[in-house]
């Protein structure tokens, strides 16, 4: 076997024939099977290496006689930034080929190590799955019990799971001059650009205009930079490389995505305000158009920033964010498709996005159509065909290779067909075939997100839309087909899909009342004016019941302003925002069996519905009602037993709740800033965890001993004056929190207890046994009244007092965990003599 290497550091102390050797050497590594490849393949990528001007080291030539050859080549691969792994037909033969891929794949793991494997006459599914040849070797090492055999066996599933080269060799191939030039240019790329660790489809065809805007960004004169192009053609991704490459060197930073959209829907004041907290790290609020305060100023000035500012159409966004106010040597990148907007806003430099060559186009499509950096070499002609009609485009290129992934020849042909009917396709029209290729469920989840969900929580996606069987599938495939992305567990899609998916809902008829789902203010006005559902932007808009009542298909109504609202007939989904009504009681007649989430988070509303009218809400699975402040009872729940969350946060007025006893799927119970929340709430037996802060429940009653699961008990702030008793019988308890309630007496707490939070209680006394004190690590009375506090172990003990603080027994501190918090002084706990 042959190993070849360059590198420039050298981390650890090598034999002095490799360190007098490698100090001008760059930082690859290639690991191969000599027998397999060493007079072919191998010798034509190693003159290749050396005639970039890399010096090129073999270890036999170089490496004394008797030197443990393992030792120096892990030293060779730490010394390494990226290795070249040439996986041929007997390589999993070569016990020293395994240890040394498993040391790679190890330093890939642990310190981004770059790996970029070859598959040389082998299927990549083999190498995945340990079959093929590689099964009849792993077998061999298997039968020789080498403990070592499953680390590698792990590691070589690894390398075959990452992107590559496949060479097939066969008559239809390519030259393998051809692969060799892609792999040196290939391997090159990343060793400039070394912050990245793997072959990222977001990295290919975007190094040479990164190394221009970061030149820009180097001018002191380009404060402002534009970044110009069609959609799709990769401004967002390239901004994206840029600022998580250079935002280190800034005191502030803020990526701004989609400005263009969330001017529409967030407003400016509120856009505005979310940029400028996030750069000085605390709440900012300007109510005037432009920042007028001379404090906010001020602390702009003297702050070096970093600002994004992604998908501009207006100048005016570009001013309202008070850029001219940012502090010097600020960096201020706008991307936007229309360069008159760039000039308008006062850009220093604009940069034109352009399209990325054919040899990257063709890295682009394999990465998503095949799982590797080239195509498989039966699909060689029709890929070209497919970058062809993609004009450079990332996005086409990705949705086109996402598409064709693991479909066979025939497929490839009948796509080909339909992109050569447009002549020479639009990218629009590339999108819309993807589209069309959907299943039914598919396709009404993507036109759903496109209207109801971009930017949305993915779980919460997934819970509204589960009146589709499959809701969960269907989103994983449009993630797969790229026509949805989820990135930090949001729902995204790219605004060109975006702006497809409405053409398609337009094309469905003229008449709005016809189409499936509505989105502009006008149309929505439109529809209801003439009975004829989303009400967004239409002000002062008063509804009667009957506006709904032909509506049998009825779904999703989102509502966004005030007024008084009735509902009537069947939804299978409710999702309302800033309901202003008294109430919703008999005009809220939903289809119960339908209705899934029940959100009214906001609103005006003083209660629901009757608990006379029995609604059987077996589907519900969310109530949300966070921050109602006039709401005063929530009615009974016998009918939702299904109910997952319940969030009553912020209900200020609440003073009556039903009994959650029956509620065996509850798993969420909110009830903080309740304020006239008086009775101990009657919840199920299963709950880990009740939270109650800020309430006015004065007593933890008796039937606390039916929650045997409960582990954490929360009632800061609240008007606690008792504790039952029966509050020691709870075995899984270890935590209680009663910090600042009026509690008198100290509890009888179980033996389980780890903390125990009574700071600012007016309990005087407190005495403590052994059973009580034989888990508990922390017990914090800071700001509390306490003037005695006992421990009967060995007989009562009183130990007066310091200045700082009141009673403290001494021999407890032996047993506690970690300290006891008495007055404003900490107590470590004492080692045992």
């Amino acid at each position: 076997m042959m190993n070849v290497f360059f590198h420039d550091e050298i981390p650890e102390p090598l034999s002095p024939a490799i360190a007098s050797s490698t100090r001008l050497k760059h930082q690859v590594f290639l690991s191969f099977r000599g027998e397999d490849v060493r007079l072919n393949f191998v010798a034509h990528l190693l003159k290749a290496l050396k005639d970039t001007g890399m010096n090129v080291f073999f270890d036999e030539e170089t490496l004394e006689k008797g030197e443990q050859l393992s030792q120096e080549l892990s030293r060779a691969i730490a010394a390494s930034n990226l290795s070249i792994i040439v996986l041929s037909v007997d390589y999993a033969s070569s016990k020293s080929c395994l240890a040394e891929l498993s040391d790679i794949m190890h330093r890939n793991d642990t310190q981004g190590h770059i790996v970029l494997p070859i598959f040389y006459h082998v299927d990549p599914s083999h190498v995945r799955n340990l079959g093929g040849s590689f099964k009849k070797s792993f077998n061999g090492h298997d039968s020789n019990r080498l403990p070592q055999v499953q680390r590698w066996k792990t590691a070589f599933a690894e390398v075959g799971k990452l992107k590559g080269w496949h060479i097939g060799g066969g008559k239809f191939d390519r030259p393998e001059t051809e692969y060799i030039k892609d792999i040196v240019e290939y391997a090159i790329k990343k060793l400039m650009n070394r912050k990245f660790s793997s072959a990222s489809a977001e990295l290919i065809g975007i190094d040479d205009q990164k190394k221009k805007i970061l030149s820009l960004i180097e001018q002191k004169d380009s404060r402002l930079i534009g970044l110009w192009g069609q959609g799709g053609i990769g401004k967002t991704t390239l901004s994206d490389v840029i600022f998580n490459e250079i935002c280190h060197e800034f005191k502030g930073k803020c990526f701004l995505l989609n400005v263009r959209e969330k001017f529409k829907t967030q407003g400016m004041e509120s856009l505005r305000k979310d940029l400028l907290s996030k750069l000085l790290n605390q709440e900012i609020h300007v109510d005037t158009p432009s920042i007028g305060s001379t404090l906010i100023q001020e602390m702009l000035n003297n702050k070096r920033v970093l600002v994004v500012l992604d998908d501009v159409n207006d100048s005016e966004q570009i001013d309202c964010f008070g850029v001219k106010q940012f502090g010097d040597g600020s960096k201020i990148i706008v991307t936007s498709r229309d360069r008159q907007v760039l000039k308008n806003g006062g850009v220093d430099k604009i940069h034109k996005v352009k399209k990325i060559n054919d040899n990257d186009s063709i890295q682009l499509f394999s990465t998503f159509a095949f799982k590797q950096l080239n195509p498989a070499a039966e699909f060689q002609d029709l890929s070209k065909k497919f970058v062809e009609y993609a004009q450079g485009s990332p996005l086409a290129l990705r949705v086109l290779g996402s598409n064709l992934y693991k479909k066979s020849r025939k497929e490839w042909e009948s796509e080909v067909d339909k992109l050569q009917e447009y002549g020479q396709p639009k990218i629009s029209q590339i999108l819309r075939i993807s589209f069309d290729e959907l299943d039914e469920l598919e396709k009404n989840i993507f036109l759903d997100v496109t209207i109801f969900f971009k930017g949305s929580f993915r779980e919460d996606v997934e819970k509204i839309l589960s009146c589709y069987k499959g809701v969960v599938c269907g989103i994983s495939n449009l993630i797969d087909k790229c026509l949805l992305d989820s990135r930090k567990s949001r729902i995204n899609m790219h605004e060109m899909l975006e702006e497809m998916g409405k053409d398609i809902i337009r094309e469905e008829s003229i008449d709005p009342g016809k189409r499936s789902r509505l989105w502009s203010a006008k149309d929505v006005y439109q529809v209801l004016r003439y009975n004829k559902l989303e009400m967004s932007q239409i002000n002062n808009l008063q509804l009667h019941h009957s506006i709904f009542e032909g509506m049998i298909n009825l779904r999703i109504i989102f509502f966004y302003t005030t007024g008084l609202v009735w509902y009537k007939r069947s939804t299978k989904k409710l999702l309302a925002d800033q309901v202003d009504s008294l109430s919703l009681p008999d005009e809220l007649n939903l289809n119960p069996n339908n209705l899934v989430v029940l959100d009214l988070s906001h609103g005006s509303m003083e209660h629901f519905w009757n608990d006379d009218d029995d609604q059987v809400l077996v589907n519900l699975r969310e109530i949300n009602v966070v921050g109602c402040k006039n709401l005063r009872k929530i009615p009974s729940l016998v009918g939702t037993i299904n109910l997952k969350i319940l969030n009553c946060s912020g209900c200020e007025s609440l003073v009556e709740l039903p009994s959650l006893h029956h509620l065996a799927s509850l798993q969420m119970f909110e009830l903080e800033g309740c304020h006239n929340l008086k009775t101990f709430p009657v919840v199920p037996n299963h709950f880990l965890h009740v939270q109650l802060d800020k309430t006015e429940i004065e007593e933890v009653p008796e039937s606390i001993e039916h929650l045997i699961r409960l582990r954490e008990l929360l009632l800061r702030n609240s008007k606690v004056k008792k504790v039952s008793r029966n509050i020691s019988k709870l075995e899984s308890l270890r935590r209680m929190v009663l910090s600042n309630c009026p509690l008198v007496e100290f509890p009888e707490i179980p033996g389980c207890l780890r903390e125990l939070d009574l700071s600012g209680t007016q309990i005087k006394e407190a005495s403590l046994s052994l059973v009580s004190l034989s888990n508990l690590r922390d017990l914090k009375m800071s700001g509390s009244s306490i003037q005695k506090l006992e421990c009967n172990m060995f007989g009562s003990k009183e130990i007066p007092a310091s200045p700082s603080f009141r009673f403290l027994c001494f021999d407890t501190l032996a047993i506690l965990g970690k300290a006891i918090i008495v007055g404003a002084l900490t107590i470590q706990k004492r080692r045992n003599k």
